[in-house]
């Protein structure tokens, strides 16, 4: 491949006269707009030491650390981010760096990629960082047999191969601008050829993990980003109740919580020693209709539930204004193809009833399951049953456990409670959760034009244009979609004072983008 002529511009839009080009410095691809932290803590100059412990919820006695498995919450995934690195990160400021990869570049169509490798890289076995172990890990997410749940991120890549030790190239069906941006998926970390889980490249090395419960780390002494990470070693228990969270950080117990009770946040942060953090970011909730199933194949019955949901009074209640409405469909007004002039539904029983009876139905009994997978995940729904009852829409509510919740209830009951802590790009939303091919379509959502504009917007290089489809997709899925997506939540955790960190966070998850064991520090 030629050298890369003209690097992205500030806008990150990509030249058609010249090859675009990343490194650890350049944003490449879709920009995501930044969004502010609100962040109180120590800030001071990091040092090493330490032995860090976190309270996390969303673990289950299901989960894996294996690379492409469904993963459960952020307990896992902050575990797994703890011992994996990919080939690119997505920063504080919302830019994409070269990880393993130190740069890479493509072709004027975006359809060929070339990703060149550090050298020096060490797995946790000692092994050497090398091209084949990049195709391998991969390779695991491709093609129609693969069980993988981010296949749908990389449905269009054809192939994967080496080019020579420390070179890998990526050969696509069509063009994808936004393909760094994609490997940043905790799903697309990389592992030595021949093993799928447990030794990766990363900060941390495990020595103990059991399911659902507990994980404990000790810092990688051959880690390859200089100076990182600061603690010498990271416990993670699962602790799903959040009082149990919050009473561990107040008796210092343990350092960091994961989601305190928003209604309460006030107090808890006067406690002592508790310093709160906030980010605004792509976190949203949903309640999915599975549409291949009755009642929910009626446009019409999903329409009257999507007008008997009162937003409002979610976003009071169970958010307690730390988040806004949301208009279902997934992308965030953070992200760049945002489209601002879809007309905001609100909580209309009229309007429901009408689509009641339009769809033949002058009463409809449904059954809602719904687990506190994030804080209020059952009140939501019973918000949702008081809402809905004034419609003539009688739902049940089957509360279940969080415990095997992703794996048994969700994307398998017609009808649930979920979330989504969003994706950097609405190529990468919308490919993971409403692209027929991807494991991931929580709404079983199957639309032929949403996917010819999904496949022509990722190949798209005039932005205009690009823009005018991504308007359209999110159209279509308010519209005719299955997905309620009453509000997004902005990420909220807390933290002894004692931790020390950038006043920047990253918005593509809570903790620092489940980031905040290599990034952050005792003070």
């Amino acid at each position: 491949m030629k050298k890369a002529r003209e690097i992205l511009n500030s806008n990150a839009q990509i030249h058609r006269r010249g090859f675009i080009k990343g490194s650890v410095s350049v944003g490449v691809a879709a920009a995501v707009v930044p969004v502010v932290s609100t962040v109180t803590a120590n800030a001071a100059t990091p040092k090493k030491g330490g032995h860090l412990r976190q309270a996390l919820r969303g673990g289950s006695v299901s989960d894996t650390l294996e690379t492409g498995a469904a993963s459960g919450d952020t307990h896992p995934q902050n575990i797994k981010r703890q011992l994996y690195n990919n080939l690119t990160e997505q920063m504080p400021n919302g830019s994409v760096a070269g990880e393993l990869a130190e740069s890479w570049e493509a072709t004027p169509d975006a359809a060929t990629w070339e990703f060149k490798l550090r050298k020096g890289v060490e797995f946790h076995n000692g092994k050497s960082l090398e091209a084949q172990d990049v195709v391998e890990s991969i390779q695991k997410h491709l093609g129609k047999e693969t069980k993988s749940v981010a296949k749908g991120l990389v449905s269009g890549v054809k192939e994967v191969k080496a080019n020579g030790k420390h070179s890998v190239i990526f050969s696509l069906e069509s063009g994808d601008a936004d393909l760094p941006f994609t490997l940043t998926d905790h799903n697309f970390a990389i592992t030595p050829a021949g093993i799928s889980e447990r030794i990766g490249t990363g900060p941390f090395v495990l020595n103990k993990w059991e399911p659902g419960v507990s994980a404990e780390t000790e810092r990688n002494p051959n880690y390859f980003k200089e100076g990182l990470p600061y603690f010498d070693s990271v416990e993670t228990l699962n602790v799903p109740d959040a009082t149990a969270r919050q009473n561990a950080l107040r008796t210092k117990t343990v350092d960091v919580i994961d989601d305190p009770i928003l209604n309460t946040l006030d107090l808890f942060a006067k406690s002592g020693g508790i310093n709160i953090q906030e980010t605004p970011g792509n976190k949203h909730f949903t309640i999915p209709m599975r549409m291949n199933v009755s009642p929910f194949d009626n446009n019409d019955v999903r329409l009257a539930l999507k007008y008997a949901i009162d937003r409002g009074q979610i976003l009071k209640t169970i958010l307690n204004g730390h988040g806004y409405i949301g208009n279902d469909h997934p992308i965030s007004r953070a992200m760049r193809y945002y489209a601002d002039d879809i007309p905001q539904r609100s909580y209309d029983i009229d309007k429901a009833k009408y689509h009641l009876k339009k769809s033949g139905n002058s009463s409809l009994d449904i059954e809602l399951h719904a687990g506190d997978i994030f804080p209020g995940g059952v009140d939501t729904a019973l918000l949702f049953k008081n809402h809905a009852e004034k419609a003539g829409i009688n739902i049940k509510i089957n509360q279940v456990s969080t415990d095997g919740y992703w794996s048994k209830i969700w994307n398998t009951v017609p009808m649930c409670v979920s979330y989504w802590a969003g994706r950097p790009t609405a190529n990468s939303m919308f490919s993971l959760a409403f692209s027929a091919k991807s494991t991931y379509n929580e709404t079983a959502w199957n639309n032929e034009r949403f996917e010819e504009l999904l496949v022509g917007a990722r190949a798209e290089l005039n932005d205009e244009k690009r823009k005018g489809m991504y308007a359209e997709m999110q159209r279509l899925v308010n519209e005719e979609g299955g997905l309620i997506a009453p509000v997004f939540a902005n990420f909220v955790s807390a933290t002894s004072d004692r931790i020390g960190m950038a006043e920047k966070q990253a918005s593509s998850w809570v903790l620092d983008g489940c980031k905040n064991t290599e990034r952050w520090w005792f003070a």
